[in-house]
């Protein structure tokens, strides 16, 4: 039998014998820098017959290459001619990772395989935008990107976008973005009908949390957490090896979880008492104001202002801790997961991310006879978030070509 269940000698491996494991295939191929084919057969549990039926497609579209062996590095003992091994062709399809910030737009460019071949900043001039803006500066860096290591743009076969707020990746829209000055802004529809490559978005949490999966801490990992720290607080889940999303597509909203009950401090989203209207970086600048501690730009500011002794930075952001340190307990309370990663894009340490944080969280979780999950500071700044969009562009590229491929 193949991997759908049916005898291969009755599917005579035809093009429906062959297409439910071409996912799996290509994925088994892009684990391994060059597998052989009867490996992959091994790895997927899907017939020989088949494997060779499927990468005969797959190469035939280009999207996976030959490696000659090489007979001198075959041991002694072995005999007959060396397996043919295959890898991702990487020249294949060119992919842009963009990650939209307040401050700037950082897009990554890598090759099918995943290799990096440049990165590009445009700062932007406005904190928020109208859509029609905001899609004219995405497709304005990705040109630019391309022109500054000597790539036509016409090359590009896919975009990754992540931004901030609640955003429905699989359908392209974003409910709510604190980059943007509209709600409810099919960005995916509109930036496809400006560019000429596939457009993909989503939640930038979310593909933080696809980068540890595939090049990070979560590569070897069923169930772990990210946590991004930047303008505002975000978290990315993976559930047995697949993101979460929610019924709506805008699950795991940690950020907008509700810490204060009543009129609590306003949230950029609209709403009040939320977690990071207490721990995120907005948060904690604007109420340093309203203390009159003063006017700081950044996060290093307030702390440098608090070890110099100013007792009201202290206070702010011990206070900051505590909340982040409930809400860290809650979500191992929730998820036990196996890991909890930090992710900020901030140069340094932040206050966030300190040890005394860690062992409150620790105190604050339902206690058993086993040790609790680790949590760990992962600092990648920005070229993380594009990394991610970039796998995440991958990754749905791969899925549109896998499911045209041999389509009448």
């Amino acid at each position: 039998m193949d991997d759908s269940g049916a005898p291969t000698a009755a599917r005579g491996g035809g093009i429906e014998a062959r297409r439910p494991g071409r996912a799996r295939v290509l994925r088994t191929i892009r684990q391994h820098t060059q597998v052989a084919r009867v490996d992959i057969a091994r790895e997927t549990g899907i017939s020989p017959a088949t494997v060779t039926a499927i990468t005969a497609d797959l190469l035939s579209e280009g999207l996976i290459e030959r490696i000659s062996p090489d007979a001198g590095e075959r041991p002694k003992t072995s005999r007959g001619r060396p397996r043919e091994a295959l890898k991702i062709r990487g020249a294949a399809h060119l992919v842009a990772g963009v990650k939209v910030s307040q401050g700037a737009i950082t897009v990554l460019l890598v090759d099918f395989e995943g290799r990096e071949l440049g990165t590009q900043e445009i700062p932007r001039a406005e904190r928020r935008s109208s859509a029609a803006a905001l899609v004219d500066q995405i497709a304005l860096a990705v040109d630019r990107a391309c022109h500054a290591i000597g790539l036509d743009p016409a090359r590009v076969s896919a975009v990754g976008v992540g931004l901030a707020g609640y955003v429905d990746g699989l359908r392209g829209l974003v409910h709510w973005s604190s980059a943007l000055t509209e709600r409810n802004v099919p960005l995916a529809d509109l930036l496809s009908q400006r560019v000429h490559y596939a457009v993909f978005i989503d939640n930038d949490a979310n593909l933080v949390a696809t980068a540890e999966h595939l090049f990070g801490r979560g590569q070897a990992l069923r169930t772990f957490l990210v946590v991004t720290i930047q303008h505002g607080i975000g978290l990315g889940v993976v559930i047995d090896g697949q993101l979460y999303r929610g019924a709506r597509g805008c699950g795991a909203e940690f950020g907008h979880t509700k810490v204060a009950p009543g009129d609590g401090a306003a949230c950029q989203c609209g709403q009040r008492g939320c977690l990071e209207a207490y721990t995120s970086e907005y948060a904690l600048l604007r109420q340093a104001e309203e203390v009159g501690a003063g006017t700081f730009t950044d996060m290093a500011a307030l702390q440098e202002a608090a070890a110099q002794g100013d007792a009201g930075i202290a206070d702010l952001l011990s206070a900051a801790g505590e909340y982040f340190s409930m809400g860290l307990a809650n979500l191992i309370n929730i998820f036990d997961p196996e890991l909890i990663i930090l992710a900020f894009e901030a140069a340094g340490n932040h206050p966030l991310c300190q040890p005394e944080i860690v062992e409150a969280v620790h105190s604050k979780v339902v206690q058993v006879d086993v040790a609790p999950p680790e949590i760990v500071v992962h600092n990648w700044g920005d070229r993380m978030w594009a990394k991610g969009a970039a796998a995440y562009g991958i990754e749905r590229l791969t899925h549109l070509l896998v499911e045209d491929l041999g389509a009448p």
